[in-house]
């Protein structure tokens, strides 16, 4: 896209009022000077810190006109057609006078020929000026252009250290580039600078920093949280069929084929501590993509139409750390319908479905739940989610490759511990259930001043009374369910 031709094409067609959400001043700035000669027009830009001053050439600024009625005034009594960027003006459009002079400037504008542009991150103009104004969006750095960013900073790094060169790979630079989308070119080259100078690398172990720089740049008021460690699917026992499934979409997940969908989303049902919730982070850590979690109950406001209004900030802030997976942990609690809430949770749950129906970013939504009858039957159509999995207890050999798992991240060596045998005793155990058979045996041999073997997880596992046993009501009217209606995961 060409920001510079679009920006012309606005301006020749009289818009009085244009409005641009962006924190790159300096970019907006170098535009609008850019098209000072063809327009033929001067561009001043105020701030309430330097007040007005000419920017298309080197002029000291009109500190006088600090005040933002001031500078409206003058501009007001200007009879020369200009350009003015009006930057941060935001918290002054709560002041009926600062907004009736912007009204009273822009019905003249076919008089004085003024074109006034408000600059700022997030900018809610008021009614009253809407019909005399049209909004720019900056375009964003492609995949060709962050490369060039990239190899533009390596290339000083190399000039300042003697013509050393950056390390990285190929498959490095384009998983790191994958996660700088969604960026403006200033923001990327902010953190690409960052990460060369440190050690002169460009390696996986920077997607990190990347995946936190760029949470950072979000205001999610606390709806959305981002995992930074992510688990491999190799630390997941069991569900070979959702792992071949993730397999196979990962590289149209991330490279967009116009001869296949992009995948949009999956819904992880079945017992509880199964694995649902580190399958949702073991996508992300696959995929080599943010992982966001999604709490709704922090998007509830008492006002009326704020908490959807804080559903739509939240999903937009997803879809700025796109490419990402979207981890929506127990979802029918948050949008199980109600009728004591004002029709709250209805609009919430339309707002969701026509998201989910509409986005074109690539946010892979993993959605687990516990209770599927809670959930409204148009969630769970296709079109919205791929597929639904049922993650079912593991049998035998995923037990024991759940026990060499743990076994492992404890620092034991699977070998030294009949892991065959404890599988056949831990029949109905989930996964969670046998981790937590690991954690209470390892406090038993700390007890008894020895090293933790066999017999003291198997002393566990026999006080232990699974969920599946306790619950053996509903787990059976669960499997019922998803017996002819999901794919098993395992």
């Amino acid at each position: 896209m060409d920001d510079s031709h679009d920006l012309e094409l606005l301006l020749r067609s009289r818009v009085p009022l244009i409005v641009i959400e962006t924190r790159d001043e300096k970019r907006v700035a170098r535009l609008f000077t850019g098209l000072a000669i063809s327009l033929a027009m001067p561009v001043m830009a105020w701030s309430a810190t330097s007040g007005l001053q000419r920017i298309d050439y080197d002029a000291a600024p009109q500190r006088h006109a600090s005040e933002p009625q001031q500078a409206l005034g003058q501009i007001k009594a200007t009879e020369t057609p200009g350009i003015y960027l009006l930057m941060d003006f935001h918290p002054y459009l709560d002041d009926a006078y600062n907004v009736r002079l912007l009204k009273e400037i822009a019905m003249e504008h076919a008089t004085l020929g003024h074109t006034l542009v408000l600059v700022s991150h997030e900018l809610d103009l008021p009614q009253e000026l809407a019909g005399f104004s049209a909004r720019f969006s900056l375009s964003l750095p492609d995949s060709q252009r962050l490369e060039a960013i990239i190899r533009e900073e390596a290339g000083h790094w190399s000039d300042l250290h003697k013509g050393n060169k950056v390390k990285t790979s190929q498959r490095t630079l384009d998983i790191i580039i994958s996660q700088l989308r969604g960026l403006t070119a200033s923001d990327a080259r902010r953190i690409i600078r960052r990460i060369i100078n440190d050690d002169g690398a460009i390696n996986n172990d920077d997607l990190k920093r990347i995946t936190q720089a760029r949470y950072q740049l979000l205001e999610t008021n606390g709806a959305l949280s981002c995992e930074f460690d992510t688990a491999n699917f190799a630390e997941v026992g069991g569900l070979d069929n959702l792992k071949r499934w993730i397999r196979l979409r990962r590289n149209v997940f991330l490279e967009a084929d116009g001869a296949l969908d992009t995948p949009r989303g999956i819904l992880l049902v079945g017992v509880q501590g199964g694995g649902k919730s580190l399958a949702a982070k073991a996508v992300a850590g696959m995929w080599s993509v943010p992982l966001l979690r999604f709490d709704f109950g922090t998007l509830y406001n008492k006002f009326h139409g704020e908490t959807e209004r804080n559903l739509r900030d939240a999903l937009q802030a997803a879809e700025a750390m796109a490419p990402c997976v979207l981890w929506i942990d127990e979802i029918e609690k948050a949008v199980a319908s109600g009728d004591n809430d004002g029709g709250t949770s209805r609009r919430m749950l339309a707002t969701l479905l026509t998201w989910m129906a509409e986005r074109a970013a690539p946010v892979f939504i993993v959605a687990t739940a516990n209770a599927i009858e809670q959930l409204p039957p148009e969630l769970i159509r296709k079109g919205r989610l791929d597929e639904i999995f049922f993650v079912d207890l593991p049998d035998a050999a995923t037990r024991a490759e759940i026990f060499a798992i743990h076994l492992r991240k404890r620092a034991h060596n699977p070998v030294d511990f009949d892991i065959i045998s404890l599988a056949g005793v831990t029949a109905g155990f989930s996964g969670a259930e046998i981790e937590q058979s690991i954690v209470a045996a390892t406090y038993l041999a700390r007890e008894q001043g020895a090293a933790l073997n066999t017999e003291h997880l198997r002393s566990e596992i026999e006080q232990t009374r699974p969920l599946s046993r306790v619950m053996a009501e509903q787990m059976a009217r669960l499997r019922n369910w998803a017996r002819d209606r999901t794919v098993p995961a395992n």
